[in-house]
Order: C-alpha cells, then structure tokens, then sequence
C-alpha cells in the first residue's frame, strides 16, 4: 500500500486532507481512485490505513480507517556526516541510508572536498535532498523522514557532535593498520533512544588536521573493516552494521541492552 508523510494539521476529524506533490502523486502516477487504500504517517511517527473519498484538482480527501502499530525504526539515532563528495554522491548516500535507518544527514565543507558550495543554489539543492529523503523513507515504508540540513561548517560539525551520546569518525588508517574493534564497541555503548555522529570524509579522506581536531572533539576514529570503502560506501556499511547489531544479532536485541 502507497505510503506518504503528511504534516499534522492536514488530519481532522478523522479525515486527511492531502495536496502538492503528494495529491498529484496520487491522482496522476499512481491514478488512484475513491475506495482506494493509502497509508499516511503523521510527524509524530503515527500510520493510519485511509481510503480515499475524493480527488478533485489535485486534492485528495481520505477517512483514517485503522491506526497502525508499527516498529520500523533504528532503536537509535544514528546520524550520518560526510564531506561532500562530488556528483550524486551525496544523494545516493541520502536515499540509501534513508531505506537503512539514517535519522539525519549532515553534508560539511570538508579541507580535501572538491566540491565547492555554491550558497545562490543552496535552497533547491536542499528542497531537493529533503524530497530523496523523503520518497525513500515511503519506499522503506519508515515512520519517520529523516533531517537533512544545509552543509556545516567543520566547527558547526563539531558543536554538532556534543549533542549525541556517541561519536566515531571513519579513518582509513585503522583500516591499514588492522585495528578493527573500535567500531563494536562504540556500537555496543549506545542505549536504545541513544545517538551516534557518523563522520565520513570525501573522497580524498580527512586531512592530519581534521582528524587531530576530531579526535580533540571526542571523536573515535573506526575501521570499517580490511577493505578501504569509496565515500559513497562507507556510510551504508556502517548504517548496515548498525541493523545487524541493533535488529538483526539477537531476538530482543533492544531489550536486552535496556
């Protein structure tokens, strides 16, 4: 069943009403019609199963039916930071990691990007990474879209950073010398509803400052295995090793770790 993320005020009464993009996503590409089943996720997480009543210009009104019980988020948030790469990089990492449980993407102004931000396109380069986030996260049937902000600053990254519980930043150097077991352990110390800053860097990596200030910072620095991932990977592997760790290792992962 089509799922799509509708603001909360669209909701009263029991009736939903849907517009923009959505409503034409309804009516044109999907061509729905009354007595057809949607699914529609409020901001606070919430699903309902609705059946569409109308559609008229482009504005779709559906009667809630059933309120769903879902589990379909990380049991953490984990946050995803990276250098900006160059190309389609960066939205691919946002699509994937939105169908992988991301609850957040931070693009930084890295020493070693090639791609430079250009400010007067800033708002539709943003517009547009939101609305990958968000089609994935209906594709992933989540409850949740997850945020995606304007590039920081490395300092702005860094005052990000005292705000979750755990802090890692990924460095080929563990990776070359064989110390692996950073990224486990620092996985095994979040609590469920706890939050973990995953730094990346582009494609060139971190410069020796960079990391020396991360490290500053309280940032781990992890292999994510022997093999050295592109900029692209590194962020999907690590979301990946999350779910195995968090859904996927144990029957009542979550529970046993409260």
């Amino acid at each position: 069943m089509q799922r799509y993320f509708v603001p909360g005020q669209a909701q009263q009464s029991g009736i939903v009403a849907i517009s923009g993009d959505d409503a034409h996503h309804i009516a044109r590409v999907m061509r729905m019609k009354p007595g057809d089943g949607i699914i529609c996720v409020f901001p606070d997480g919430r699903a309902a199963v609705c059946e569409i009543q109308q559609i008229a210009n482009e504005h779709v009104q559906a009667r809630i039916v059933q309120w769903k019980e879902e589990r379909n988020e990380l049991p953490v948030r984990i946050y995803i930071a990276q250098g900006l790469p160059k190309g389609e990089k960066w939205e691919l990492v946002i699509q994937k990691g939105t169908e992988l449980g991301a609850a957040g993407f931070l693009p930084f102004e890295a020493a070693r990007s090639v791609v430079k931000w250009d400010a007067k396109k800033a708002e539709k380069k943003v517009d547009r990474w939101k609305k990958i986030a968000k089609e994935a996260a209906e594709q992933a049937e989540r409850t949740v879209v997850p945020d995606v902000r304007a590039p920081l600053s490395f300092v702005e990254l860094l005052a990000f950073g005292q705000t979750v519980d755990v802090r890692l930043f990924a460095y080929e150097k563990e990776a070359r010398n064989a110390r692996h077991a950073a990224l486990p352990a620092l996985l095994s110390r979040l609590r469920p509803g706890g939050a973990l800053l995953a730094v990346f860097g582009p494609e060139g990596g971190f410069s020796p400052e960079e990391a020396e200030q991360l490290q500053q910072h309280g940032f781990s620095p992890c292999s994510l295995g022997p093999r050295i991932l592109r900029t692209e990977t590194a962020p999907l592997y690590l979301l990946s090793a999350a779910s195995y760790e968090w859904e996927l290792r144990a029957p009542n992962g979550e529970a046993e770790r409260a």
